[in-house]
C-alpha cells in the first residue's frame, strides 16, 4: 500500500482522488514528481504549481539595503501556527535576516555561528524547534520587495531601470502567480522535454482526440505545450495591476524596463506536515 503521507501530499499537489493518488504512487513506486507527472498523462491531475505543496510553519522576511545595492531574504520554519505568529518570533526572523544581510554568506552552516544565540533564546523562550532553512541574495541598484500575509510569502526582484511603484508591482505579482521563470528562454530543456512528453501521453488517452489527423494533433500538443510553459513564466503572465488585457512583457517594454532577476519563498515550500486523521481516512476508503 502506497505511504499515507505521500497520498496527502500527491493530493495537495495535484487535487485528484484518493484512490488516482494511491494508484499512481504505486505504479510510480512512491515518487511523488513521478506520480504527478502520471496523473497528468492519465488526464486525471492538472499541472500543480509549487505554492501546492505547502505544509509547514514558519515566516519568511526580505530585508533590502538601498545604499549598498542588495537584499537578502530568509525562512525561518517552527512547529506551529500559534508561535508563527508570535511577535517573540517574528522579531527572530527580521534579526535574522538582517544579519544575512550584512553578511557575504554562501551556505546555512556559515551564517549559523552569527545567529546561534538568536536561536538559543528564542527556543527557550517559545518553546520549539525552531529551524534556519534557507536565505538568498539579490543584487543590483534597483531591487523591489514584497511581503505577503505578514510574511507566509515573500519576494525580491530586481529591475534593469530605476521605478520602485512597478518594482514594487512586480514583487506582487510574482507573490500571487509562483512563476518559476522569468521568460521561456530561461525554461531548461529537460524541463521543456518533459512537458512535451506528458502532453503527448495525455493526448493519447483522450478519446476526443483519436482520430484526429497526425498534422492537427501535433498542433493541439503543441498548444497545449506552450499554455502550460507560459503558466510557468512571469513574462507571459497577465499583469494583475492593469485590467488584466496586458502582460507583464507588455508593462515593462511599455515603461522601457527588464526583470533581471526575482527570488520568491513561501513558508514551508516541500515541507510536510503531521498527517493527524488522514491515516484513518486512507484506511477507510481502502478497505
Amino acid at each position: 500500500m502506497a505511504n499515507v503521507a505521500l497520498i496527502k501530499v500527491l493530493r495537495e499537489r495535484t487535487g485528484a482522488g484518493m484512490m488516482d493518488c494511491k494508484h499512481a504512487l504505486e505504479e510510480c513506486h512512491d515518487d511523488v514528481d513521478k506520480a504527478c507527472d502520471w496523473l497528468r498523462e492519465k488526464g486525471i491531475a492538472k499541472a500543480a504549481k509549487k505554492a501546492d505543496r505547502i505544509a509547514a510553519e514558519g515566516l519568511t522576511f526580505v530585508k533590502v539595503c538601498d545604499k549598498c545595492g542588495k537584499g537578502a531574504i530568509v525562512e525561518v520554519n517552527c512547529e506551529t501556527d500559534f508561535v508563527a505568529k508570535s511577535d517573540p518570533f517574528k522579531e527572530l526572523v527580521q534579526e535574522v535576516a538582517d544579519v544575512v544581510l550584512h553578511g557575504e554568506y554562501k551556505t546555512i552552516d556559515e551564517v549559523k555561528p552569527y545567529v546561534e544565540t538568536l536561536f538559543t533564546n528564542a527556543t527557550v523562550k517559545l518553546g520549539e524547534k525552531l529551524s534556519f532553512r534557507r536565505f538568498a541574495y539579490v543584487e543590483g541598484a534597483n531591487i523591489g520587495s514584497y511581503i505577503h500575509m505578514g510574511g507566509k510569502i515573500s519576494v525580491l526582484v530586481t529591475l534593469k531601470e530605476a521605478d520602485p511603484t512597478l518594482a514594487k508591482q512586480i514583487a506582487m505579482q510574482i507573490a500571487a502567480n509562483n512563476p518559476k521563470y522569468i521568460s521561456q528562454n530561461d525554461i531548461p530543456l529537460d524541463v521543456l522535454e518533459a512537458e512535451k512528453k506528458i502532453q503527448l501521453e495525455a493526448a493519447k488517452n483522450d478519446e476526443k482526440l483519436k482520430n484526429k489527423p497526425a498534422a492537427a494533433l501535433e498542433n493541439i500538443i503543441k498548444g497545449k505545450v506552450n499554455k502550460q510553459l507560459s503558466e510557468m513564466t512571469l513574462l507571459d503572465e497577465a499583469f494583475l495591476m492593469g485590467d488584466g488585457k496586458q502582460t507583464v512583457k507588455q508593462i515593462l517594454e511599455q515603461n522601457h524596463n527588464e526583470v533581471l532577476t526575482f527570488v520568491r519563498y513561501q513558508v514551508g515550500e516541500g515541507l510536510e506536515k503531521r498527517v493527524d486523521n488522514f491515516a484513518e481516512e486512507v484506511m477507510a476508503q481502502a478497505k
